[in-house]
C-alpha cells in the first residue's frame, strides 16, 4: 500500500516520533489531521507540514479521556469528509520498581496507551466499515513483546495493545481492514524524559540508551516502509529489537542478560 494522498490522522503529532511521521507523510503529499493534547506544539508541526503538502488540521485530543473519543472521531471524519489511515502513535512511559509505583500511575498509563488507544480505534471503525477499508499502524513498542525493570506499567500496556489488534485484524480481515504493528527499540525523543514516575511525576531526565538510539529521521523511514510492504508486525532497533527473537527461543536466557543491563 502506497501511502502517498492518503488521508491520515496522527495521535502523539506534537513531537517525538509523531510529529516526524507527520512531516515524513507531508512530503508524500498526505492530508493530515494532527492530534495531541499540546494545541501549541501541534500548531508547529502543522507549519512545517505546510511547507511540504495543502492539507494539514490540528485536532486536540486527550487520549484518557474516553468519554470525547467518538466526538472527536466524528470531528477527524468531517475535517476532510473521510480517513484512510489511523496511525495511533500517542502514548506516554514510565520509569519506577513496581513497588515504588502508586497504582494510579498503572491505571494512568492503561489509560493512555491501551484504552485510549482502542477506543480511538474502536470509534472510527464503523467509518473504515463502511468505506470499505481501512489502515490501523500502531506504535507499539520491544517492550510490547518482552519486559524489562522500571517499566511494568508500559510493558503490559504495550502487551495488551498487541492481543487487540491481533483479534481486529482478524475479524475485521473481510473488511479490507488493516493492521501494522510496530515495535520500536531506543529512538532518540523526549519519551524517556516524559515518563512517568513511581509517584505520576515526570522524570524529567534522558538515559543514555534512548539518547545513543536511532534518529528519529531514520526510524520514521524505515517504518513507513515496512507499512508499505503491508508487513503484521515489524521491530525496528538495534540488539534490543533483536532480543524480541530470543524471547521466543530462548526465554531464560533474555530474563538473565536484561535483568543485568536494564538500569533506569
Amino acid at each position: 500500500m502506497k501511502l502517498d494522498k492518503k488521508i491520515v490522522w496522527i495521535t502523539g503529532a506534537s513531537n517525538g516520533i509523531g510529529k516526524q511521521l507527520a512531516l515524513d507523510l507531508a512530503r508524500k503529499q498526505c492530508r493530515l489531521i494532527l492530534s495531541s493534547r499540546n494545541r501549541e506544539k501541534l500548531e508547529l508541526t502543522k507549519n512545517d507540514c505546510l511547507n511540504h503538502t495543502s492539507d494539514a488540521e490540528v485536532l486536540p485530543l486527550d487520549l484518557s479521556d474516553l468519554d470525547s473519543l467518538k466526538t472527536v472521531t466524528q470531528k477527524a471524519i468531517s475535517i476532510f469528509g473521510k480517513i484512510d489511515v489511523l496511525i495511533n502513535c500517542g502514548g506516554i512511559s514510565q520509569r519506577s520498581l513496581i513497588i515504588e509505583t502508586d497504582i494510579l500511575v498503572d491505571k494512568k498509563i492503561m489509560d493512555v496507551d491501551y484504552l485510549g488507544t482502542i477506543g480511538l480505534s474502536k470509534a472510527l471503525l464503523p467509518h473504515f466499515i463502511e468505506n470499505k477499508g481501512g489502515l490501523y499502524i500502531v506504535i507499539s513498542s520491544v517492550m510490547g513483546m518482552y519486559s524489562s525493570p522500571f517499566r511494568s506499567a508500559y510493558c503490559g500496556a504495550k502487551h495488551a495493545l498487541h492481543g487487540f489488534f491481533d483479534a481486529l485484524r482478524m475479524e475485521h480481515e473481510k473488511d479490507g481492514i488493516r493492521v501494522t504493528i510496530i515495535c520500536p527499540g531506543f529512538v532518540n525523543t523526549d519519551v524517556t524524559r516524559n515518563a512517568l514516575t513511581g509517584d505520576g511525576t515526570r522524570l524529567g531526565q534522558q538515559d543514555k540508551k534512548t539518547e545513543d538510539g536511532l534518529r528519529v529521521e531514520d526510524f520514521s523511514k524505515k517504518m513507513l516502509r515496512v507499512v508499505e510492504k503491508g508487513r503484521f508486525e515489524a521491530y525496528i532497533g538495534g540488539k534490543e529489537a533483536l532480543a524480541v527473537y530470543i524471547k521466543r527461543f530462548f526465554p531464560r536466557l533474555l530474563h538473565r542478560v536484561v535483568s543485568k543491563s536494564e538500569v533506569r
